[in-house]
């Protein structure tokens, strides 16, 4: 396993680490517990120290789960949680009130009960689930932060910022009151190398990338016959005619695979990889093969310059959020 330095907090963290909705059970459909249990002492294994969980993943099922785990292993496990929007809504719209959104007593009780499912005395990074960079400036939040912080509930703050728009966390940075942001970054939504990056290395602050996989297109398992049964995150995701706009970009991709690269979904991680400003990658992972193929991506070895240029081009700018 490679391990990387999370920006500012000084965690040497794995380089590719768990992301844990899938195995809350709630919008991804397809998990069991037993082969969650099974994949997240696989990860630990193999090397995996950083757990990427949030308290509505499964109304917390998602973080008890993680945190019966971490209760059984004898090495030093990094928990990274979120709170969610008061509101429920996601992503955070342009104008919405803090007050509706991260008012200080939801922040707290949040945390508290992330505490309690997971059953730790401190969270080593907690999240906010959307954020607005409107608020950089007010204190509410910052205050109620700074609190838990003094009373040891947290250890490091980050944000993870709204799909598909890596800008939009750029005066938080600045202000210096966030050590870590979460971001989308794959190969087909290079955004945020533009200005989120660049400023994340200036201040010191880590870079933990979601989606890598663009919710399984770039796996290169959709096809134009894949279904998802109700109640499942993809089956939205990939409604009408987009089963079929994926596999037209992803055919394109193929032809690069070979001795940089394999399969998609290795292509996929290791261009995610290149970046130093990343400090961490979470796909996410619901069984042991999930984890035992995303870590065998971890052995420090880059992408080519040549190979990065031809990426370059495959960049996709579409939101199937909207």
């Amino acid at each position: 396993m490679n391990f990387r330095i999370l920006g500012r907090t000084g965690l040497r963290i794995s380089d590719i680490s768990f992301g844990a909705w899938g195995i809350g059970g709630n919008l991804w459909h397809g998990s069991d517990d037993r082969e969650s249990v099974r994949a997240l002492h696989r990860a630990a294994d193999l090397g995996v120290n950083f757990f990427d969980t949030a308290l509505v993943y499964g109304d917390g099922h998602s973080e008890k789960l993680v945190g019966a785990f971490v209760k059984e292993r004898k090495e030093r496990i990094y928990i990274a949680t979120k709170i969610p929007p008061k509101n429920g809504r996601w992503p955070a719209k342009h104008g919405s009130r803090l007050a509706d959104v991260f008012p200080s007593a939801h922040i707290v009780r949040s945390t508290e009960e992330s505490l309690r499912n997971l059953g730790v005395e401190r969270i080593d990074v907690q999240q906010f689930h959307v954020w607005n960079d409107d608020w950089t400036d007010l204190p509410e939040w910052y205050d109620a932060v700074t609190r838990l912080r003094s009373e040891g509930k947290i250890r490091y703050f980050g944000i993870s910022i709204n799909d598909h728009q890596p800008a939009n966390a750029l005066r938080l940075i600045e202000s210096g009151k966030c050590d870590t942001v979460q971001v989308i970054y794959n190969i087909f939504d290079q955004l945020a190398e533009r200005e989120l990056f660049p400023a994340c290395r200036q201040r010191n602050v880590g870079v933990i990338v979601r989606v890598p996989f663009d919710e399984g297109a770039l796996t290169g398992s959709i096809t134009p016959a894949s279904t998802f049964p109700d109640g499942d995150f993809r089956k939205s995701y990939f409604r009408g005619n987009r089963t079929l706009m994926v596999v037209e970009h992803v055919d394109k991709l193929r032809p690069l695979l070979g001795k940089e690269a394999a399969t998609m979904p290795e292509l996929a991680l290791r261009f995610c990889l290149h970046h130093d400003a990343v400090s961490t990658v979470i796909p996410g992972m619901r069984t042991v093969h999930h984890v035992e193929s995303n870590c065998a991506i971890s052995d420090g070895r880059r992408l080519s310059e040549q190979m990065l240029i031809a990426l370059r081009n495959h960049a996709w700018e579409k939101n199937f959020y909207a």
